[in-house]
């Protein structure tokens, strides 16, 4: 963004800022996340799950979204004009009675997380511990109630720098309303999560793994046209150059023990992968597909939808990475947890589907393919920063290196030096 769309952006909401309301913070006090306070670590909140009432969980998209942006502009702009909010000097724990804690309590207060008036205290008490839940899970990172030393990182981070990264997500959002319906997924690449939404209320959220900064996943809107069940998995060229064809050269076995055909041009004859040459072989002649079954790289399913990227959604055979909290491993494409839990809500509204047939099919390892009836639309977008219809901004890493560049949509470059990304 411009300096003077910049300008533009912060002159048309800081005049409506007196009208605003800081984020509900007793809003928290109601929420399920912390009644185990006192019994333990409280469940992380990326867990794949259907999603009720008392989740309290809102959409990462809505058609609301650019109004509430420029709310939370308007907020943080005025926030950094006053000077920012006081440095956390050290991490705290619940029960701390110090003059750090008052310190803390100011500085959630800033961004609605206390009331005003809780601010004179010094004491960390269940209330502080309420409030740094909250700013964790919106920051996503691992809910303790303490400020350790991720949250005071967090916390230390400037307003001017959590505007910024506003502002930058702002065009993002003005494009993704595009993609919102009656009933939509969003993907968000930076949170490594997805949501289904049906008339405005997110039905479930699943963690999902998402492109490597050297393989980014692309920003695009579709619609979801068919499910393959049981699916080939037939290597795009940018994995066949730099998986396949390198694993193949040290040991062409390989390519069976991962039950990989090879033929000679997309429809052509199959190949015997002991009579190509593979150290002065065209990448581009030779087509490769892996059969369905046991070890396949989509595993039970394949959800597509039309894009220009040759990116789709699906399964995994490896689930345990979705435990992760840094969930970027794939190729660009987007594996999903518990991904029948999405087919299922996907299906809906098609004759015959239902989770006992979608159960049937997966597991006779029959190759089936289903067009959908009413199909959801598809927004994948690369957001390092929302606000959720409580007012709470939330913010996450730039992991494919993109604020500050104008990135709206489309694919990103990669981003080669990826010690850095941390």
């Amino acid at each position: 963004m411009s300096e003077l769309s910049r300008r533009q952006v912060l002159a048309a909401t800081a005049a409506a800022f007196s009208a605003l309301a800081l984020p509900d913070a007793a809003a928290f006090a109601r929420s399920n996340i912390i009644t185990n306070f006192n019994r333990g670590r409280p469940r992380a909140w990326t867990v794949t799950k259907i999603v009720t009432e008392e989740d309290g969980i809102w959409p990462m998209v809505s058609a609301s979204s650019p109004r509430l942006m420029e709310e939370a502009i308007a907020r943080y702009d005025l926030i950094s004009r006053q000077g920012g909010w006081p440095r956390i000097p050290r991490r705290l724990y619940a029960g701390t009675k110090s003059k750090a804690v008052r310190i803390l309590r100011r500085r959630l207060a800033m961004e609605g997380y206390l009331p005003r008036n809780a601010i004179s205290s010094k004491r960390y008490d269940r209330q502080v511990a309420q409030a740094i839940f909250r700013f964790q899970r919106n920051m996503g990172l691992k809910p303790t109630g303490h400020v350790d030393r991720p949250t005071l990182k967090a916390l230390n981070i400037s307003a001017e720098a959590r505007l910024e990264t506003l502002l930058a997500n702002l065009p993002r959002m003005e494009w993704a309303i595009k993609g919102v319906a009656p009933r939509y997924i969003i993907v968000n690449i930076p949170a490594a999560q997805l949501e289904t939404v049906e008339n405005g209320r997110v039905y479930s959220r699943h963690n999902v793994i998402v492109g490597m900064p050297d393989r980014p996943s692309p920003s695009l809107i579709s619609r979801i046209s068919e499910l393959n069940f049981n699916p080939y998995w037939n290597a795009p060229l940018s994995i066949v150059i730099k998986d396949i064809i390198p694993k193949a050269r040290k040991d062409p076995s390989f390519l069976k023990r991962m039950r990989i055909r090879v033929f000679d041009g997309y429809n052509g004859p199959e190949v015997d992968p002991e009579s190509i040459d593979w150290d002065n072989i065209d990448p581009r002649r030779y087509h490769f597909r892996q059969d369905p079954g046991e070890g396949n790289a989509m595993a039970s399913v394949k959800i597509n939808f039309p894009n220009i990227y040759s990116v789709y959604l699906h399964d995994t055979p490896t689930p345990q990475l979705f435990t992760e909290s840094a969930r970027y491993f794939s190729s660009g494409c987007v594996r999903v947890e518990k991904v029948h839990i999405l087919t299922e809500w996907i299906l809906r509204d098609t004759p015959g589907w239902d989770r006992e047939r979608i159960r049937q099919v997966v597991q006779s390892r029959e190759r089936v393919d289903v067009k959908v009836v009413n199909p959801p639309s598809l927004i994948i977008g690369y957001f390092t920063a929302w606000v959720t219809g409580d007012g709470f901004a939330h913010f996450r890493d730039d992991i494919y290196r993109l604020d500050g560049t104008g990135f709206v949509h489309g694919q990103p470059k990669p981003v080669m030096d990826t010690a850095r990304q941390g």
